[in-house]
């Protein structure tokens, strides 16, 4: 049996995102799990089975290293649990495995926890250290992801004559949109100016167009659409997920035929998406989007690679406000990575919460009056994975 159509998730939650040194690992697991199975209206003992994303589990002391960290959370045991890694794409990867689980027949109600502990490190203990130290000596030592997609920035501001002045407006508009979710990492507006005259971290990205490191968990239960039609007070439908993973960490950049204007594995996991869900004209078909935008730049060439629209169109279709609240094709209503934040394994379930939240009309203040189809899409490594949901109303 196809996920597509016939997968529903019928509860979700998501903690509070930020740093958050009072709480555990452990803890944000267990608030996440344990309220999205309580917004189902289930009992944790009426759940069969559970996957996990966690991408970094060194930065906890391993704690989320298996499946063992949910039977410890909230007393899951003995059923089965799964954890997946797929470097910004885990948590997307929980519930993309979860809804296979469901479709498969193997289970019924299933949990799909993603939670990510990354500030109780040292600076020099982070993930850009680990990366920066830990990754091949000759092809990668010192590459880091600022400095992986600055390479982008500068490719796509030669080509199609842009400035930096642009990609700030990504992280303004997002800032914006998270002054009013209550969840977010960051809650302040922020100016262009402000963006343009921020720290440099690799040129031309300032420290407001990163992703900040973040603290959080997120949770889907999962059920078929059937269960769903008889027992789910309200649900919201997986119409369409692909996952496409292009290339390996190292070798990315050394292709011939790489033009650093966008990022193939997006391109290749939206079109299983949109072949499944029917999506044929994404801007007039979407209502509402969650894009990957680790870094400014990053959110310009998702929407192009997503087919939002066509190629060097990114930074017009964003100055137009067509991806900003109340236009025809809002993006990042959460304040996405820039400012909801980005515990890695936590940010696909929680954008796949966020979709499902817009379908069924509980966004509260960020609510797309009327959303029926949205989108969820993540980018992992220096852009060789991918994943894209199509979520919709019954």
């Amino acid at each position: 049996m196809p996920v597509a159509g016939s997968v529903a998730i019928v509860g979700t939650a998501t903690t509070r995102f930020g740093v958050l040194h009072d709480r555990g690992y452990l803890d944000l697991l267990a608030e996440a799990a344990l309220g999205a199975i309580a917004d189902a209206g289930l009992e944790p003992g009426e759940v069969e089975a559970a996957w996990l994303g966690t991408a970094e589990p060194i930065l906890a002391g391993l704690v989320g290293d298996a499946g063992t960290a949910v039977a410890e959370a909230i007393g899951f045991g003995p059923r089965p649990v799964t954890r997946v890694s797929n470097f910004c794409c885990t948590g997307m990867e929980a519930v993309r495995a979860g809804a296979l689980d469901v479709a498969a027949g193997e289970h019924g109600l299933v949990l799909a926890v993603g939670a990510e502990k990354m500030r109780d490190v040292t600076s020099r203990g982070s993930l850009l250290a680990k990366t920066a130290n830990q990754t091949h000596p000759t092809l990668a030592k010192g590459r880091t992801a600022p400095g992986q997609f600055a390479l982008l920035a500068t490719r796509y501001m030669q080509a199609y004559e842009v400035g930096i002045e642009s990609l700030a407006r990504v992280s303004v508009k997002n800032h914006e949109h998270a002054t009013r979710n209550d969840k977010a990492h960051f809650r302040d507006a922020v100016t262009v100016e402000q963006v343009v005259g921020a720290p440099r971290v690799a040129e031309p990205l300032g420290v407001l167009d990163c992703t900040p490191t973040t603290d959080g968990a997120a949770a889907v239960v999962l059920a078929p659409v059937a269960w769903a039609e008889r027992h789910a007070p309200r649900y919201a439908v997986i119409r369409g997920v692909g996952l496409a993973v292009t290339d390996g960490y190292f070798a990315t950049f050394y292709h011939e035929d790489e033009d650093f204007l966008g990022f193939r594995s997006t391109r290749a996991a939206a079109e299983t998406a949109y072949r499944q869900a029917g999506i044929t004209d994404p801007r007039a078909q979407l209502d509402v989007v969650e894009c990957h935008d680790c870094f400014t730049i990053t959110e310009i060439v998702n929407t192009e690679d997503l087919g939002i629209c066509g190629p060097g169109e990114g930074v017009g279709l964003l100055e137009s406000g067509a991806t900003a609240a109340g236009g025809d094709t809002p993006v990042n209503l959460s304040g996405g990575l820039q400012a909801c934040g980005h515990p890695v394994g936590a940010t696909g379930v929680r954008m796949i919460a966020e979709i499902a939240d817009q379908v069924t009309g509980r966004a509260g203040g960020r609510q797309v009056p009327g959303a029926r189809t949205g989108l969820a899409h993540t980018l992992g490594g220096p852009g060789v994975v991918s994943s894209v949901a199509v979520l919709g109303a019954p």
